[in-house]
């Protein structure tokens, strides 16, 4: 497949035994994905992302580094994950100084995680032009009716780490929408997502999950499909591995 027939997106992510985080951290995320397209044979990545503010070096240092990416044709554009709205603005800031855009911020978000939307980032991304992209969209699975209370999801699925039993109410709104629309509730998720300004990032391990997962193509839910799933929400907590629903379930209405 050529080259410009797909995209490659990857992140910076500091591991604590590599002594250019340590030692190096100014120019840290750029040696880091030099070694990453060498790994990977390619000449660039699409998009290269800083995993969340955990990096050694200053927000000003790695955007300097990002910065050097793109100068150098490294990356095309450069991103954040997991990044708060402060954390954010500021890298977008100094990103501006050499003229490079900050272009997503990547976070968990959907039906069982509207953190991101009660806290207000999604908003801020649509008025600073940032794209919000969401990962674990289907919240590994639980959102496609694949597990059930007597077959729940294994321990290390850690991001939206709700029983089946105390999300039923989530779910059974989500498959009867499936149901009426003629899709999967995959499909319904993801399109969740998407009717909130989300470019939502999902996992393919077979065709059938392909198939299901671009019934969400081709059409929108209706304001009141998603009043019913913004009504079954959950807004979720700050840490992946959530515990509880008892203060987290929200009648919540749209931004």
């Amino acid at each position: 497949m050529p080259r410009d027939k797909f995209i490659m997106q990857t992140k910076y992510y500091v591991v604590p035994d590599n002594f250019k985080n340590i030692f190096t951290p100014a120019s840290a995320p750029y040696k880091m994905l030099k070694e990453s397209l060498e790994r990977m044979k390619l000449d660039y990545i699409d998009v290269y992302m800083v995993h969340g503010h955990i990096h050694a070096g200053s927000i000003k240092q790695v955007a300097k580094s990002l910065a050097d990416c793109v100068d150098e044709g490294l990356c095309k554009v450069v991103a954040v994950a997991n990044y708060g709205v402060e954390d954010m603005l500021q890298m977008k800031e100094e990103l501006a100084k050499y003229d490079i855009p900050l272009e997503l911020n990547q976070c968990e978000y959907h039906v069982m995680r509207r953190l991101p939307e009660t806290e207000g980032m999604l908003r801020t991304c649509r008025e600073k032009g940032i794209q919000f992209q969401s990962y674990s969209s289907l919240a590994q699975g639980r959102l496609t009716g694949k597990w059930t209370p007597d077959n729940e999801p294994p321990k290390t699925y850690r991001f939206s780490s709700y029983p089946i039993k105390e999300i039923q109410h989530t779910l059974d709104v989500v498959k009867r929408i499936a149901e009426k629309r003629g899709v999967s509730m995959a499909a319904v998720a993801l399109n969740y997502n998407i009717s909130k300004g989300v470019n939502p990032v999902v996992g393919v391990r077979n065709l059938e999950q392909a198939k299901s997962n671009l019934q969400a193509f081709g059409w929108r839910l209706t304001d009141e499909e998603i009043r019913e799933m913004d009504s079954v929400s959950i807004e979720g907590k700050h840490q992946a591995l959530a515990a509880g629903l008892s203060s987290t379930r929200s009648d919540l209405s749209n931004e």
